[in-house]
């Protein structure tokens, strides 16, 4: 794919979600799309939304639990962009105004004390590197028509993110059993879905060094400060306005949050 087809696209999936409108598939229009296409075309609409004013505060990996895979019918990890436009308050979600398609899911995001840059960073590297990690919703969507995705359509579209809320408890990362700990997803006061850690690529730490190293083969670094959102433990549960939702992961904490 060329530069002007990739800023095609780019500016296209950009005023797709200024607009609130979903496009056609790009592997539908572009059958012969890479994933390295499909990177530079989400690079292209961050860059536009950086000329907006809007700030890179850290990123987030997809499609790592077999229950969102099987969902979206994509079959390996992604990383998209997080800006300070896209946290939310626990307390009003504004998925009404700002999303078109979005669902909810549970993760546990990671707060960087250091620095990684890979290539060969371990998980003993990710512990090390994190100052604290805290329960999370993130709210995907898509401006891809029906959700009808490829692998190269949501690396494109920056890995369908949309939103996301961070609760207020701050674990020691030392502490915590990321492969066994268990999350518990309600909705609407009734019991919606669990899973456990070990659902993220094995552990949301494999999940936060596959990322380093995968950005660390692009001369990328995972920066101290960054928020990392390390992928979902839960199925993807489609959310409107008016609905309540509230998760808790053993030896993390909890998370609340209501969508306006």
């Amino acid at each position: 794919m060329n530069a002007r087809d990739i800023q095609k696209y780019g500016d296209e999936l950009f005023e797709a979600m200024r607009s609130r409108t979903t496009v056609v598939p790009l592997t539908a229009r572009e059958p012969s799309i890479t994933i390295s296409d499909a990177y530079h075309i989400s690079k292209h609409t961050w860059l536009r939304r950086e000329v907006l004013g809007e700030r890179l505060i850290g990123k987030k990996i997809g499609v790592t639990s077999l229950a969102v895979q099987s969902a979206l019918g994509v079959f390996q990890p992604d990383f998209g962009y997080l800006s300070d436009t896209m946290l939310c308050d626990w307390s009003a979600v504004p998925i009404g105004s700002r999303l078109i398609q979005p669902r909810a899911e549970g993760e546990i995001a990671f707060r960087l004390g250091k620095t990684l840059k890979g290539p060969g960073i371990t998980e003993a590297d990710v512990l090390s590197a994190t100052a604290y990690v805290t329960p999370c919703f993130e709210i995907v969507d898509s401006r891809i028509h029906d959700w009808q995705i490829k692998i190269c359509d949501t690396i494109a579209d920056n890995a369908s993110s949309g939103l996301f809320v961070l609760g207020e408890a701050k674990a020691d990362p030392r502490a915590v059993d990321f492969v066994n700990c268990k999350m518990r997803v309600e909705k609407n006061g009734r019991p919606l879905s669990e899973g456990v850690g070990a659902a993220a690529l094995g552990s949301p730490v494999k999940c936060v060094a596959w990322l380093a190293n995968t950005l660390g083969e692009l001369g990328v670094e995972l920066v101290a400060g960054e928020i990392i959102l390390s992928g979902s433990l839960v199925p993807l549960e489609a959310v409107r306005p008016g609905d309540k939702m509230s998760l808790t992961i053993d030896g993390v904490g909890d998370c609340s949050i209501s969508f306006c």
